[in-house]
């Protein structure tokens, strides 16, 4: 299939990659716009990968206040130069990841950070809910996987689907952004505040 300019503009405008990667993408997807896509997310994901063990000290701190003034978030966002944390592109994600905690509300960054304790106590209900369904023994243990999965989904930033495209998740958007700037991007930490909420 003839790949056409309009092609790459469409590909390169929805996943942020150079106009050569998104091209090559398209040749080996032939032309299937999703294909092309997972394939310039696989090779995001291996570069933000290779990036992961470099000094991310540079960055912004990202404020974002609801319409209203009823939920505000400051986030602190990573990356290895102050010519970066200046690219509109890293600064867009940064108030766009600042949007998705304040729409979504987790808890963690991360499932690492998930507390020991609370992911015991998550995992001990889960297995009690799946026995009270009556499901055998030994696919309790699948059922659990699967629920603490959705357990992530919800609580852990990097695992949330992506506000603007749920098809991605917030992880998924930043390896782009890695992939395109060229640097390692940690989110390092957040705090979201809602107006009335238990102290």
């Amino acid at each position: 299939m003839a790949i056409t300019a309009t092609m790459v503009k469409e590909l390169r405008e929805a996943t942020g990659a150079g106009i050569l990667e998104v091209k090559k993408a398209l040749e080996a997807a032939d032309g299937n716009f999703d294909k092309a896509a997972d394939i310039l997310r696989e090779k995001g994901a291996a570069r933000a990968a290779k990036r992961a063990d470099r000094q991310a000290n540079e960055g912004v701190i990202q404020m974002y206040s609801h319409p209203g003034g009823r939920v505000g978030v400051m986030v602190e966002i990573n990356c290895e130069t102050d010519f970066v944390a200046r690219n509109e592109q890293f600064q867009q994600l940064a108030f766009e990841i600042a949007l998705q905690i304040a729409a979504l509300s987790p808890k963690y960054v991360a499932r690492e950070e998930v507390d020991a304790a609370e992911l015991e106590r998550e995992l001990d209900v889960l297995r009690a809910q799946a026995k009270a369904e009556g499901k055998p023994d030994n696919i309790v243990e699948k059922i659990v996987e699967g629920r603490i999965a959705k357990f992530y989904e919800e609580f852990c930033l990097m695992e949330q689907g992506f506000i603007k495209d749920d098809k991605r998740k917030v992880k998924d958007v930043i390896a782009g952004v890695i992939s395109t700037t060229g640097e390692n991007i940690v989110v390092r930490r957040f705090a979201r505040y809602e107006l009335g909420e238990a102290l």
